[in-house]
């Protein structure tokens, strides 16, 4: 008994191999690392702004908002900013190298192709909402519903019609999470930065823009939009590999 004891624990423990992690390995998992922390840094920084900031600025009294801008906002808004970049730049540069890339090689067309379909349509959904929020500032649930219909129909266009990937569910549901993804970089940057830099400069400097409120609305609208935004992007990246079903539609 004694004996078949120790042979029943010792045996299994003497056949272990330690994994080995080739260098494809080892990238693959700092991409993707750093691109959800990132991430996480971003999607959370923007959900403070929509969930706390805003009520809370509203609430303020007004001789404490240039400290509050100074140590704060400007603060946090810094380390949205970079964020939001460093989490499009790992996630793309994953997508592209590790998905993208060995599909253009398998169907033997260049990923170039797919990388110009996404940029285009992307950038030309954010371009339109881009055009409306300075120039019209729509009622929020107009900008809502024009967002919502514009994003269906490039994630539609890319599934349907991507050279390459067009049978990858990563490739397809990262090029519709990750285009949303597009869309919100180019707010913070096109939008939520430059207004709130300008706001915020000119109240510390004791000049505040003449169109302030003008411009709090327009970068209000963007960053409501990212966080509206934040919610199917998430989705699309989780369902790139656990829920692949509700990617593919339209095919």
């Amino acid at each position: 008994m004694h004996h078949f004891v120790m042979h029943h624990f010792v045996a299994p423990a003497a056949s272990l191999v330690m994994p080995t992690i080739t260098g494809k390995e080892a990238a693959q998992l700092i991409l993707r690392w750093f691109h959800i922390i990132a991430g996480i840094t971003w999607v959370g920084l923007l959900y403070f702004f929509n969930l706390i900031n805003v009520p809370f600025m509203k609430q303020v009294d007004a001789s404490y908002k240039a400290k509050i801008f100074q140590y704060l906002t400007l603060p946090a808004l810094n380390w949205f900013r970079w964020s939001a970049l460093a989490t499009v730049f790992f996630g793309l540069w994953y997508w592209g190298q590790f998905l993208v890339a060995p599909d253009a090689q398998r169907q033997g067309v260049g990923q170039g192709s797919t990388f110009g379909l996404f940029f285009l349509l992307w950038i030309g959904v954010w371009a339109i909402l881009f055009l409306i929020i300075k120039k019209v500032v729509p009622n929020g649930y107009v900008l809502g519903i024009v967002t919502a219909i514009l994003v269906y129909a490039a994630g539609w266009i890319f599934v349907n019609y991507t050279p390459v990937g067009g049978d990858d569910n990563h490739v397809i549901a990262i090029g519709v999470g990750g285009g949303m993804g597009i869309v919100m970089l180019f707010n913070v940057w096109g939008i939520i930065w430059p207004n709130n830099k300008k706001i915020i400069r000119g109240t510390l400097a004791g000049t505040p823009p003449a169109n302030a409120a003008t411009m709090a609305r327009q970068a209000f609208l963007a960053s409501r939009t990212n966080f509206f935004l934040s919610v199917p992007l998430i989705f699309y990246m989780a369902a790139s590999s656990h829920f692949s079903s509700t990617v593919i539609f339209g095919k």
